[in-house]
């Protein structure tokens, strides 16, 4: 199934009073063809405004088709058009109207337009898009100069014939009940990923979901295995936003129940303080903060004989395991690994070790006063799992031993989640940094082993000197021989919020020198704010097969940790 965007328009109040709708509005007077407002960001060819025409009317609808797409058509096509469009408006009476509206409540009706029909306008749009729903209809245009003034759905005139037509009009009709019960109600916005979260369990609400092959939740389960750390908080609307979210709420609702969705639509609370709100109303012992945790061990084993907690319980989702970033350590003698890694606040990270025969030490280190949840899982060589946590101190430290890796466990993974940021998400979230080693200290290797730990020394120390002869090759085709700096190299990390220091004035100059494609600003402060952040992003991203890639990032942190240094410093090297 194709992946469809859909997305609520929020109209921001300005003032108290704009809230107060007006009681005497009455029904629109309907025309064969009528200009209407429309979302540019969504539309096909970013119009503000296009003429549609009225093609049906039902109990529950006004159908309006864009007027020159609808001309355009074959009475055939148009009479199979409208045959579609009576079987969509029955599926909403029988079905999604009941369903949805018993789940969270009604919509405002009648409302604005003091009609008790909605309208849908089929509207040309962006290939990937589905629908939306805009606030701002639901206000007069002495107040919002841009709004309908009616209960409005726009659908993508693409999906007007096709199957999946009522799993979109069902997406819509939710955030149009949402209004109704969250922002008229109590004069509040909830946060986008939780407005989304709702809408999409519509599908599965309906039993849409039911047969599996082809459904809106095999979409989302392929999304998300193929990219599972993505925070469920920050909301631009890509498919993997909808992925992780559509995935974790299914495990809420499994777990708790579908009352913990309905009562956090009928609270002045919003977002992760709306969910623990019904889960306290509901009577649980738990938090968000410990579901979301229990989430990421159950999306890695999936296995209910460690408990129902660990483990999806909807039949469809029984097969989930995501496939943890591989760490391995070398087979035998001393080993130890070091990695600079960065994660945004409610984003899973998997990450897992292998190899290495020996005791095993594992310390994880983040910034002080960052609240991180640390689940690890150890498997022994016959596959069994234990799940246990690692605290961290005050210091934002923390340290696992294992006797005997490799010997009687074959594997360790770790899943630090950040949880630190319970509101005020938005379309972008900061990186927050942390990093872990592992050590472990072996037996005495034997002459064997020692010749051929000699040789893969001496095969790793010409791959190195090929990747700087590339690297050399690459900084003259890239006209970056000459790159000024005030320092030869940099030796710490660097990240948001140091200030005053040398380090960073040299990071400045360097990325300057790299032109306004990675710096525009080119100040030099010695302050890393945000435009440094941007820049060293840009950087990363620029060099993701070296800096991103070999530790499963496919986007620039803005933390300048142990890969980034290496780049800045062989580019530095080759300019002198």
């Amino acid at each position: 199934m194709k992946f469809f965007k859909y997305k609520t328009i929020l109209f921001g109040l300005f003032t108290l009073g704009l809230l107060a709708f007006s009681p005497f509005a009455t029904a629109a007077n309907f025309v064969e063809s009528v200009k209407f407002n429309v979302d540019k960001g969504f539309d096909a060819t970013s119009r503000n405004e296009i003429t549609a025409t009225l093609v049906k009317t039902t109990n529950n609808f006004y159908f309006y088709v864009e007027k020159q797409w609808w001309d355009l058509q074959s009475s055939t096509d148009q009479n199979k058009i409208l045959t579609n469009l009576d079987s969509l408006s029955s599926e909403f009476s029988q079905n999604i109207y009941s369903q949805l509206t018993s789940a969270f409540g009604k919509e405002w009706n009648p409302g604005i337009d003091g009609d008790s029909k909605i309208t849908i306008l089929f509207q040309e749009m962006n290939s990937d898009e589905g629908g939306y729903f805009r606030t701002a209809d639901e206000y007069e245009k002495i107040q919002v100069p841009n709004s309908n003034e009616r209960e409005m759905l726009y659908l993508s005139l693409d999906k007007i014939g096709g199957n999946g037509l009522k799993m979109i009009l069902a997406h819509e009709f939710v955030h149009l009940i949402t209004f109704n019960q969250k922002n008229k109600t109590f004069n509040v916005e909830d946060d986008a990923w939780l407005n989304e979260a709702r809408a999409d369990y519509a599908s599965t609400i309906l039993g849409y979901d039911n047969v599996y092959t082809g459904s809106n939740l095999e979409a989302r389960v392929k999304d998300f295995v193929s990219n599972p750390s993505d925070s469920i908080v920050e909301w631009r609307g890509t498919k993997y936003d909808y992925a992780s979210v559509s995935l974790f709420t299914h495990y809420l609702v499994d777990q708790y129940g579908l009352n913990i969705l309905m009562d956090s639509l009928k609270t002045k609370y919003v977002g992760i303080e709306s969910i623990n709100f019904a889960l306290l109303k509901a009577g649980s012992r738990d938090a968000f903060s410990q579901i979301f945790t229990n989430w990421t061990i159950a999306s890695l084993v999936n296995d209910c004989s460690l408990g129902n907690r660990y483990c999806y319980l909807n039949n469809n989702l029984k097969g989930i395991k995501i496939s943890p970033v591989l760490n391995f350590i070398p087979l035998s003698g001393n080993a130890s690994l070091y990695v600079d890694d960065a994660t945004k606040n409610w984003e899973g990270n998997w990450i897992k070790f292998i190899g290495g025969t020996g005791n095993l030490e594992l310390e994880f280190s983040s910034l002080s006063g960052l609240n991180f949840q640390i689940p690890y899982i150890l498997e022994d060589n016959q596959g069994n799992k234990a799940i246990a946590f690692l605290t961290l101190n005050d210091n934002g430290k923390g340290v696992i031993n294992v006797e005997n890796f490799g010997t009687n466990y074959k594997s360790i993974i770790i899943l630090p989640s950040l949880q630190s940021k319970i509101s005020g998400f938005g379309e972008t979230e900061l990186n927050y940094p942390f990093t872990y080693s592992v050590s472990v200290k072996g037996k005495e290797q034997t002459e064997y082993q020692n010749e051929y730990q000699t040789l893969i020394s001496q095969l790793l120390e010409k791959i190195s000197a090929l990747k700087a002869e590339i690297s050399r090759l690459q900084a003259e085709k890239l006209g970056m021989t000459n790159v000024q700096a005030s320092c030869d190299k940099i030796e710490n990390n660097l990240y948001f919020g140091v200030n005053n220091d040398e380090e960073v004035k040299c990071l400045q100059e360097f990325l300057k020198s790299l032109g306004n494609g990675i710096y525009p600003g080119g100040y030099i402060t010695g302050n890393f704010g945000s435009l440094t952040q941007s820049a060293v992003i840009r950087f990363q991203e620029r060099y993701a097969s070296e800096i991103l890639n070999p530790v499963g990032l496919s986007k620039g942190t803005g933390y300048v940790g142990n890969l980034t240094r290496q780049k800045i410093n062989s580019i530095l090297a080759l300019s002198k």
